[in-house]
């Protein structure tokens, strides 16, 4: 059967809308309308700040989730004269559009795939090293993006096999146990290394809540090993994903309060203030993200705001 043809003013009429609504979101007075809730975030009580030889530990699962999350916390912690160390979970080797767009390929193959993760580890180490956390204070896992929850289920003795790099044992180059299979048993390994190592104060984890699966398990994860260590009482939550559109509008709006996200509505969240310079040096760390700012840079930057959240458990 023949199919029908598309009309030829069917693809540019939806672009233009597209970008009409866009432009209508990030307009100045639907801005205001977003900033609502501006008062309950006014209202949550400010987070403890950070002292002097405090120990934090930042468990992110991909490379960027510590900067859209907890840029400021971390300037914060670093000006307070706390020890920071960031732990990337994966390298954030899964997302096949990036790669088509980074590498410029339709079909991107596994060592594209591969390409872009070592490439999302250099990334990442310079927005760290933004906000003030040296290389040495970094720690780089390198299991599979996409793939934490398999490794908590399935997956936690037998490796896993990831269809995109063809990967099932870690292969980024400069990784905390290069080598080791895509286990939940390995993870769990290298993370009670890390926080043997660290000796944790704090330990800055994902919501349980958030949407994402790598996200809530390495929640799961972390909570787990922290309850055998009787430790549960360092843990404090963020969140990245928490809702649908969260947070609008999408783009740069520095004067809006990140609001309370929409899936977590009664998680006893505490309030981040962030000053004027800390935002920028925020924006700066977020745009060191160039294979994913050609993509989603507007919800990127949607995160750059006057505040940031935080909860305990």
């Amino acid at each position: 059967m023949k199919r029908p043809k598309v009309r030829p003013l069917v693809l540019p009429l939806t672009l233009l809308a597209l970008l009409i609504l866009a432009a209508w979101i990030n307009s100045p007075q639907v801005a205001q309308l977003y900033d609502a809730g501006a008062d309950r975030v006014a209202a949550l009580p400010p987070a403890p700040a950070f002292t002097r030889g405090q120990r934090v530990l930042m468990l992110s699962p991909h490379p960027d989730d510590e900067t859209l999350c907890c840029a400021g916390m971390i300037q914060q912690a670093r000006a307070a004269g706390a020890d920071v160390t960031i732990v990337w979970a994966t390298a954030g080797d899964g997302f096949e559009f990036d790669a088509m767009v980074t590498r410029r390929v339709l079909d991107p193959s596994a060592q594209d795939m591969r390409a872009l993760g070592n490439a999302r580890v250099l990334e990442a180490r310079r927005a760290a090293a933004l906000l003030g956390v040296d290389a040495a204070h970094t720690v780089m896992l390198g299991y599979p993006d996409g793939g934490l929850h398999s490794l908590y289920t399935t997956n936690y003795a037998r490796a896993y096999t990831v269809p995109t790099t063809a990967a099932a044992a870690v292969y980024i180059t400069g990784a905390l146990t290069p080598g080791a299979p895509y286990t939940g048993q390995a993870l769990e390994a290298d993370l009670g290394r890390v926080l043997d190592r660290v000796q944790p104060d704090l330990v800055l984890v994902p919501s349980p809540q958030d949407f994402h699966p790598d996200h809530h398990t390495l929640s799961s994860i972390a909570q787990r090993l922290l309850a055998h260590r009787q430790q549960t009482a360092h843990l404090r939550f963020w969140m990245v994903h928490g809702g649908l559109e969260w947070p609008l509008p999408k783009g740069l709006h520095p004067q809006l309060s990140l609001t309370v996200p929409p899936l977590a509505p009664l998680t006893p969240w505490q309030r981040v203030d962030l000053a004027d310079a800390q935002a920028a040096t925020k924006l700066a760390a977020v745009d060191a993200y160039g294979t994913q700012t050609r993509i989603l840079g507007r919800f990127m930057r949607a995160f750059v705001r006057r505040n940031e959240l935080l909860s305990a458990p």
